[in-house]
């Protein structure tokens, strides 16, 4: 079993994660793993923090000359901006925030013991422990990119691009946006709620390409993958919904209009013309691409903060402002991919188990062996 714990606050000395259940054998590049964690300081809208940071990943175990040795994974890295100790206490807690119900629920009285954990700082860790699942997962032919796809009410249209291009056109945009017209207005919409003091929320697009058919089960309710999967994106700081394919709008139309139909041909395979499913029929891959749609909502520390009741006085305040971002959609659609990795890389492990690599791609293989021999894939 793949599973991962990180430990650390935003203004402690660390972030530290250990990533256990990787199979031996897995090649590891730290620079890839650097270059994804500055993929997610990135982005129009970041706050002056990520001007600060210049995050690094440390391996401290389980691996050894650049592969992984089946052991625990540990690593950390290191905040440059760290004053835990004598920042102020905080006492006026920020709607929609986890700092009013994170108070109350461990009987602080100083709100930042809360925010110090509950904040997306934390995701810093998850990104690079996801760019080593991308590394197991890119051994099965499997790649995971995002886009950004909405910004408050600016909507891109990428109707008609490839994965390709998707890839491309967004890894060029300072928004992650595939769209160049719908970018220049989403930077305009920043820049607006920059100057108001307010924030911005927005909607991002995971896709995973080259899963092999038979990913999850639909046996029990908790190796569903789609299940898994929006459990990960959804436990993302600030998402507060996902969509799988076209979930959201098959719910308002008749079944003829929303499965995708079934074909066959001999050097091919059984496969679908259309993706509405977002790849994932019954709690398994299908073959198709994995297509999730993830809802951000504004940051919840705004400039212009709101009113709140100060925790120890009862009195009403306006809440209090930490330093934040306007706009982090492009940064946590980064966040996405590596939980999307992780899920991919723990389903992986669950149908071609093994302890080395060598092992689970001879499973891989005798299973595509196998579909290939009895239902006529290619």
């Amino acid at each position: 079993m793949l599973r991962f714990l990180t430990a650390g606050e935003s203004h402690g000395p660390a972030l530290v994660g250990i990533l256990e259940g990787m199979p031996s054998g897995v090649m590891v590049s730290v620079p890839f793993i650097d270059d994804e964690l500055a993929r997610r300081q990135k982005g129009y809208g970041r706050g002056r923090r990520m001007a600060i940071e210049q995050d690094k990943a440390e391996l401290l175990s389980g691996i050894r000359n650049g592969k992984t040795l089946g052991s625990p994974i540990a690593l950390l890295i290191k905040n440059k901006d760290w004053t835990i100790n004598s920042l102020p206490p905080v006492t006026r807690p920020r709607p929609g925030h986890a700092d009013l119900a994170g108070a109350i629920k461990y009987s602080h009285t100083d709100v930042r013991n809360v925010l110090e954990r509950a904040s997306a700082r934390e995701t810093a860790m998850r990104v690079a422990i996801g760019a080593i699942c991308k590394q197991l997962i890119k051994e099965f032919g499997i790649e995971v990119i995002s886009h950004v796809i909405a910004i408050g009410p600016i909507k891109a249209d990428t109707s008609g691009l490839s994965f390709k291009r998707i890839k491309d056109l967004a890894s060029k945009s300072n928004i992650s946006c595939a769209d160049p017209k719908a970018e220049r207005m989403m930077i305009k919409a920043i820049d607006d709620a920059t100057i108001d003091k307010d924030s911005l929320g927005g909607v991002f697009e995971v896709i995973a390409k080259g899963c092999p058919i038979g990913l999850g089960s639909y046996a029990h309710y908790d190796r569903r993958l789609d299940g898994r999967l929006a459990q990960a994106i959804m436990s993302i700081q600030a998402i507060k919904a996902v969509e799988i394919g076209s979930g959201i709008e098959s719910a308002y139309k008749r079944g003829s209009e929303v499965h995708d139909e079934i074909f066959y041909k001999k050097n091919r395979g059984f496969f679908h013309k259309t993706n509405r499913a977002g790849g994932i029929e019954g709690g398994m891959t299908n073959g198709e691409d994995i297509i999730l749609h993830c809802f951000m909502k504004p940051i919840a520390t705004l400039g212009s903060p709101l009113s709140s009741v100060d925790i120890i006085s009862r009195k009403p305040f306006k809440a209090a402002v930490e330093r934040s971002d306007i706009c982090a959609v492009p940064a946590a659609a980064v966040v996405g991919e590596a939980q999307v990795a992780f899920e991919l890389g723990e389903a992986l492990g669950e149908k071609f188990g093994g302890d080395s690599l060598i092992e689970m791609k001879r499973n891989y293989n005798s299973y595509e062996h196998h579909i290939s021999r009895v239902y006529g894939y290619r």
